[in-house]
């Protein structure tokens, strides 16, 4: 558990109720690289996961559109 500076404690996997799946895994690792490499538009993001060679669920192609309702799908 952290500690927020105003004495407020934080868990960052307070809604997690499953340990992350390998895709989910891989995926966040490669969205990670993209927000590093200062890549923060979707159009970026896609191309870096087509770069870095993450298979899209049920063999899609990445777009933008398929990307923000992944991201939709797995925040629920």
């Amino acid at each position: 558990m952290q500690f927020h500076p105003k004495g407020q404690s934080l868990n960052p996997h307070q809604h997690r109720d499953h340990e992350p799946s390998d895709y989910e895994n891989v995926l966040g690792d490669a969205l990670e690289r993209s927000f590093a490499a200062g890549i923060h538009d979707l159009d970026g993001i896609v191309k870096g996961l087509v770069d870095y060679g993450v298979p899209a669920p049920q063999g899609k192609n990445w777009t933008a559109e398929f990307l923000a309702a992944e991201l939709k799908r797995l925040g629920q």
